[in-house]
């Protein structure tokens, strides 16, 4: 696809994980870098996504939002990147599942907890991840069964799922377990990672 790609984001924000995944695409991209109190409230930017939030991708006239999304989008408008397995592909069901349990239950059950919020016991069926502590127990079990979290092979579940391992262990928001530290070693070092970092790193640091 020839159509430009546009990055909207800002270093500090989970723009940083499509970053990740931009890196890891190849195809070239242009950044817009947005400001938390002005421009991302701005109308021109609320155009692209209502939420006023970041990140958000414009790829020809497609504009996808959500990091998630984003990823996955990626990995299927970009197949020469070999970020997704192919259709048919066994790993499909664990890339996906994946993915998206990063994006919902585990997103939820450390955002909860970082703000105090604990279910009350015997409610957990109210709340799409249970408890905290199941939560951390899938994960476990993603990432010990292999070296990625979908076959033998790195994929954009990876980028997703990992950075949030990542940041989960850097802010103490997630148990540092054996498991999720040898995982985050095992992907936190491929070119693509160390180039995104040291972008957001710079625009940070400017």
């Amino acid at each position: 696809m020839s159509e430009e790609l546009v990055f909207y984001t800002n270093p500090m924000s989970r723009g940083r994980i499509a970053r990740w995944m931009l890196e890891e695409v190849g195809a070239p991209y242009r950044t817009e870098i947005l400001d938390y109190a002005t421009t991302m409230k701005a109308p021109a930017y609320l155009a692209i996504n209502p939420m006023g939030k970041v990140p958000a991708i414009r790829h020809g006239d497609t504009v996808v939002t959500e990091g998630a999304a984003i990823c996955a989008y990626l990995a299927d408008a970009f197949p020469e990147a070999g970020l997704a397995p192919p259709h048919g592909d066994k790993a499909r069901g664990p890339y996906y599942r994946w993915l998206f349990y990063a994006a919902g239950p585990l997103e939820a059950a450390v955002t909860n907890k970082s703000l105090g919020f604990e279910v009350p016991a015997g409610r957990e069926r109210m709340a799409g991840y249970g408890c905290y502590a199941d939560v951390m127990n899938a994960l476990e079990g993603a990432v010990s069964v292999g070296d990625y979290v979908a076959g033998d092979r790195f994929t954009a579940a990876d980028v997703y799922f990992g950075s949030q391992i990542g940041w989960g262990l850097q802010f103490n928001s997630i148990e540092k377990r054996p498991a999720f530290e040898r995982y985050w070693a095992r992907i936190s070092d491929r070119p693509a990672a160390v180039r995104a970092r040291e972008i957001d790193d710079k625009l940070m640091a400017g």
